[in-house]
Formats: C-alpha cells, sequence, structure tokens
C-alpha cells in the first residue's frame, strides 16, 4: 500500500493529478492505474473521515456492469441486494411499480456510497495506485497550458504543489477545479425550491421497496440501506435547521405522511443523522478548459430526487479515463476533444429526469389559481404512471438508467 503526505513545499508531479477520492476521482484512478498512467489522487480527509460519508446508496445496472467490467465490483457483488419495486401513496390510494419487470427491465443495487468508496480505495492503494490524504487542493494553475500546477496544502498547513499534464476535478462544486475555471466557463444553475431533511435511521426498513408519499403536509420518502438502516427524506421549509423537531416529531411527521395509519406503523429506531439539503442543480459547460478536466459533483450537480449522483460520477470517470488513455498512451488527441459532449448528453438526460421527479412528488405551493393548475398536472402524472403501461416503461427506463 502506498500514500503520500508531503512534508514541504518541493514540486511533486504526475501525468494526471486527480482532485478528491470520491466514486468519481478513486474510479478514474483505478483506470488509468491499471493501464500504466501515472496518476495521483489529493484527498484533504484521512482515511478514515472518508470511509465515514453517508451518501447515497443505489447503483444503476449500468453502473454495476461498468464496475465488473473492471473488477472493481467484488464488495457490492457480496453484500449488495437487488432493488427493483418502488411505491407510491398518495391522497389517492397507493401503488406499486416492479420497474424492474418494465422498460429495459433493470435493476438497482443497493450499496451505501461509504462501502463503494472504501472498495474502490482499497483495491487503488492495494494494486500501487498513489493517494496523498490531508492535502487539501486550493487552485489549478496554467490550465490553459501544457503543464498545469496544482498548489495545495498538508494536513500541517504546509504548501504543496504538484505538477501535471492533465488535473481530473472529482472535488465537488466547492472544490479548487471550479474555482480555478476560467471566465468562460458555462454555469447553467435551478434552484428547485424544496429542502429535505436527510435522516438516517438505526430502523429496518419499513417497506420492502423504496417508497414516495406525498401528503398535504408535504414529501416523505423512505429509502433502504441495509437490514439494519433506513434513509428517510422529510420535506420542510427553507431554512429549517436540522434539529428543528425532536426524534419523537421526525417520526410522527414520517407515520403522517408516509399515511401509517392506512398502512401500518413505521418501524422506529435511533436517529443517527440529520442533514437538511436544498435541492438545486447546475451543470458546468463544457467540462474540458485545456489541461482541467471536470467530472462527478464538479461536473455537475444534481438533486438526490432520483438517486443519480453517483451513477453519473463512475459514467463520467470511465469516459474521461477512456480519453485521458486515448491522448496519453495512444496519442489520440481528439479522445478529450469527445469527453465533454459524450458527458453532457447523459448529464442533461438525467437532469430532465430529477427534475421531472421533483415536480411529481411535490405540491405546488400556494392557493391561487396557477398553483391549484400546476398541481393539477402533478396529480394528472401520477395518475398516468399509475395506469398507462406505456408511462411505466418510461419511468423505469429513466430511473435506472444514466
Amino acid at each position: 500500500m502506498t500514500t503520500r503526505q508531503n512534508s514541504s513545499a518541493d514540486q511533486e508531479s504526475a501525468a494526471v493529478v486527480i482532485l478528491g477520492a470520491g466514486p468519481a476521482g478513486l474510479t478514474l484512478g483505478n483506470l488509468l492505474h491499471a493501464h500504466g498512467i501515472d496518476c495521483v489522487v489529493l484527498e484533504r480527509s484521512d482515511r478514515a473521515a472518508l470511509g465515514a460519508r453517508a451518501r447515497a446508496g443505489f447503483l444503476a445496472a449500468n453502473t454495476v456492469r461498468t464496475l465488473e467490467r473492471h473488477g472493481l465490483a467484488d464488495g457490492l457483488r457480496r453484500h449488495g441486494r437487488p432493488h427493483g419495486v418502488c411505491e407510491f401513496r398518495t391522497d389517492g390510494g397507493r401503488f406499486r411499480l416492479d420497474y424492474g419487470s418494465l422498460g429495459r427491465r433493470e435493476l438497482h443495487t443497493v450499496y451505501p456510497q461509504q462501502d463503494l468508496v472504501a472498495d474502490l480505495l482499497t483495491h487503488y492503494l492495494d494494486a500501487g495506485g498513489r493517494i496523498s490524504f490531508g492535502t487539501e487542493a486550493l487552485a489549478v494553475h496554467d490550465a490553459d497550458g501544457v503543464r498545469p500546477v496544482v498548489a495545495a496544502r498538508d494536513a500541517h498547513g504546509r504548501p504543496a504543489r504538484w505538477q501535471a499534464r492533465y488535473v481530473a476535478g472529482c472535488d465537488g462544486r466547492h472544490g479548487a477545479a471550479r474555482r480555478s475555471l476560467p471566465p468562460t466557463a458555462l454555469r447553467h444553475q435551478c434552484d428547485h425550491g424544496v429542502s429535505w431533511l436527510g435522516l438516517l435511521a438505526e430502523a429496518p426498513p419499513s417497506l420492502d421497496a423504496v417508497g414516495y408519499a406525498t401528503h398535504r403536509s408535504g414529501f416523505a420518502g423512505h429509502m433502504a440501506r441495509t437490514p439494519e438502516v433506513t434513509r428517510y427524506y422529510l420535506q420542510c421549509e427553507r431554512g429549517t435547521p436540522a434539529d428543528a423537531w425532536t426524534d419523537e416529531q421526525v417520526w410522527d411527521r414520517l407515520d403522517l405522511r408516509m399515511r401509517a395509519a392506512d398502512h401500518g406503523p413505521l418501524r422506529r429506531g435511533r436517529i443517527l443523522r440529520r442533514t437538511v439539503v436544498d435541492l438545486s442543480s447546475d451543470v458546468v459547460e463544457p467540462l474540458r478548459h485545456g489541461s482541467l478536466l471536470l467530472a462527478g459533483d464538479a461536473a455537475s450537480l444534481i438533486s438526490p430526487s432520483a438517486a443519480k449522483g453517483a451513477n453519473l460520477a463512475v459514467l463520467e470517470a470511465e469516459l474521461l479515463a477512456e480519453a485521458l488513455v486515448g491522448d496519453l498512451a495512444h496519442g489520440d488527441a481528439t479522445a478529450l476533444e469527445r469527453y465533454s459532449r459524450r458527458c453532457l448528453a447523459h448529464i442533461w438526460r438525467a437532469q430532465e429526469f430529477s427534475r421531472w421527479m421533483i415536480r411529481l412528488l411535490h405540491a405546488a405551493p400556494g392557493t391561487d389559481g396557477e398553483s391549484f393548475f400546476h398541481e393539477s398536472l402533478r396529480r394528472s402524472r401520477l395518475d398516468s404512471l399509475r395506469t398507462s403501461r406505456a408511462h411505466q416503461d418510461w419511468f423505469a427506463e429513466n430511473y435506472v438508467g444514466v
């Protein structure tokens, strides 16, 4: 196992410097290293903190195939659980979609993202990959040149510099890669006007399906993570503190919105974590700026309404690895020119479906005529999803696909 902590301002180098050790960065690192491309991952957290980031846990069929194709799926194949059913609970009753038998007949694999990250990290280190924990990238300089430099600092606050041929920004929407974009970069942004209280509960799942509940009090969601832990979402007003409600009040609200009186009480337990999420989306165009390339949340942020974030990250990492290998190993300069266009086609399709889900699950605010019109449209969408096989096939294809 090889890790590296910088102890001075001496400049180090790699053909590709990868910023961030999330699903995008670690998938990219594994694929480049497997092709003999000299690369290093810079990660500001230590290894323990990296493995404790509880995020989404629904992997699309294409994501699983990608990881299998590159020998990165051992953990999820041992411990992941196939899932293919979702249930909608509305004021008009409830209905279930066996989406695994609809559309392309593909399933999700439930596997916590922190476990996937741990698997990818272990595989990368065991193969001799380089990573510098506790190293925070601050800026990418000379990205329009042929030898960009990443300015960073280590866990002790000491400066560090890494020179590269290419820098892969996989460090999120607030990372150094985005901060280093030129003024010509386009940022398309959308605030969906909805906030969720995200909850991780030490409680067994209460449904054998993903649960989406629409209620006059707001949306509620149920997503199993493990046999002992369940993720819930509660719609809340913008600006609501994460600790605004006691555990008992949280469970009472979940019972109300999930219609426990009609369908049975939820299985309660200790709430392990709370996070308020303001649903928003953004996309950067293009994804290549000279020697700086973006992937994962640095390329596009997508709302959690359709579980697309980690799946897009893995897809983009594979496309970026293919392009970098083409350029660095085979001298195919056109590979990188195609990268942005190929990724953005997938990103915008995922964004469209995520936006559609948001409109499906959340009542229009207000009581005026326009709000009533939009609310009637939402109810019509739900009714069509309940009754139309063509609509159900479309939903299944886009729900599992990226």
